[in-house]
């Protein structure tokens, strides 16, 4: 398998994806951004399609996109009353944006189908070094923000009496994760972005209960997910998604019986 360079070149990118989706996860679940990631996935969808429009890549038009639509988003969603309808319109609104910009471009449908459920096993060279930067800035910015950022993740009513800039900290996470999910779209999709940035981690936080140690099991259950799923793919050249889509499933409902089992022992 690792003698044709796409798979090599497949795993390397997969990996680091599936280390920022995994980490970024865990914040996403304990801030209950789960919906948001959803949204700004969709919001990505556009943004590829925009740079296909215009003569960008893909990768650049969802950064775009998701950076200034995070931030905005997240701020339209603050209010727990209004947060469903107010991501509900947006997303409605990018889904039919994405749909009209691949209309306008001269691109075939192959485009459209790349950019809605991944194309790693056609990756570049380049293309993979983009994203292993992309993931590396990522994993500093978490690494230099972890012990503020895991405060007010976790007890954000704690942090603002504490003291700590909640504000910027919540546009940090916002920023961190408009570029994972640039980043994980590009081995899973834009419309299944959402399943690594959430089930590992919600399997992580049934299974064990301090920060590192869900860190260290969504980022694990990721890489899992995706070498298996690449593997699975090369060699029954079924999509790369569905295995990883229905192994972070399977993880996901064993680490539920799980939980349910401690709490009846």
């Amino acid at each position: 398998m690792f003698e044709y360079e796409f798979m090599r070149q497949a795993f390397i990118a997969s990996t680091f994806i599936a280390i920022t989706a995994g980490l970024v996860g865990v914040f996403v679940v304990s801030r209950n951004m789960s919906f948001l990631s959803h949204t700004l996935s969709e919001i990505g969808f556009a943004g590829a399609s925009f740079g296909i429009l215009v003569g960008i890549s893909p990768l650049a038009g969802m950064i775009l996109f998701t950076l200034v639509s995070s931030i905005a988003v997240g701020s339209l969603s603050a209010e727990s009353s209004r947060r469903e309808a107010s991501i509900s319109a947006i997303s409605s609104l990018f889904i039919g944006l994405g749909i009209l910009f691949l209309s306008l471009s001269s691109e075939s449908s192959s485009y459209a189908t790349n950019i809605l459920f991944g194309s790693i096993v056609g990756i570049s060279a380049q293309e993979v070094h983009q994203l292993m930067i992309l993931a590396i800035f990522v994993i500093v910015i978490f690494i230099f923000f972890y012990k503020p950022l895991s405060f007010d993740s976790f007890d954000h009513i704690g942090a603002q009496a504490a003291g700590l800039k909640t504000r910027l900290l919540s546009i940090t996470f916002l920023i961190t994760l408009a570029l994972s999910v640039s980043i994980g779209a590009q081995i899973v999709g834009s419309l299944l972005v959402f399943v690594l940035l959430t089930l590992p981690a919600a399997t992580a936080k049934y299974i064990v209960h301090s920060v590192p140690k869900m860190i260290a099991v969504s980022v694990g259950l990721s890489l899992i997910g995706v070498w298996l799923g690449l593997y699975l793919a090369f060699i029954t050249n079924w999509p790369v998604t569905f295995f990883i889509s229905a192994f972070e499933v399977i993880a996901y409902f064993l680490g539920l019986c799980y939980k349910n089992w401690k709490l009846n022992h």
